[in-house]
């Protein structure tokens, strides 16, 4: 049960992106801005691709890369199936605190207004936080070495993001986003 509702998890994750975005688009707001900036973002999704396809087959017993686990235990799967799904709510949340301000990448030409309420008053970044909370919560319940790898891969894009946005944050809003900064921490 824990590894279906992992996979399950990717799927809405992968939901609630595109039906914000496009629920935006209907209000003539361009969310999606991905590569914009940087086109090395577009070397991003075969690896996604490739992790999605991970997790389903080893959820749904199709070839994997790699069928070596570290631990199968049933209660460190369904400790990693909390995970998944507080980073599911903690993701959802996020995307109610931003409302109209979502964006997939950085929008240089109308950024909207600084959000401060909601998630955001916990964490600068409840996004990658909570997919952070995800991959860690697929790695407990596959323990593949290989979601172990796209753990430290993924911290590290989400790191690189989050410097990217904070300088274009720092910016545009300046001082209130230094002072956000000193009151909110970057991750938790």
């Amino acid at each position: 049960m824990p590894r279906i509702l992992a996979a399950l998890t990717l799927v809405l994750l992968l939901a609630l992106v595109l039906t914000r975005i496009l629920l935006l688009k209907r209000r003539g707001i361009k969310a999606m801005h991905f590569g914009a900036l940087d086109k090395k973002d577009y070397f991003i999704p075969p690896f996604a691709l490739f992790y999605f396809y991970i997790v389903f087959a080893a959820a749904f017993n199709l070839p994997v890369p790699s069928a070596q686990e570290f631990v199968h235990a049933k209660a460190i799967s369904w400790v990693g199936l909390f995970f998944c799904l507080a980073g599911l709510f903690l993701f959802a949340w996020s995307l109610v605190s931003f409302g109209r301000s979502f964006r997939v990448g950085i929008d240089a030409d109308r950024p909207d207004r600084l959000i401060t309420t909601g998630a955001f008053r916990f964490s600068r970044n409840p996004t990658y936080l909570a997919f952070a909370m995800v991959l860690i919560g697929q790695f407990l319940i596959f323990s593949n070495w290989l979601l172990l790898l796209y753990i430290g891969g993924g911290t590290w894009l989400f790191h690189r993001q989050v410097l990217r946005e904070e300088e274009h944050l720092n910016r545009y809003y300046g001082e209130e986003y230094v002072e956000y900064c000193q009151r909110v921490r970057r991750y938790f």
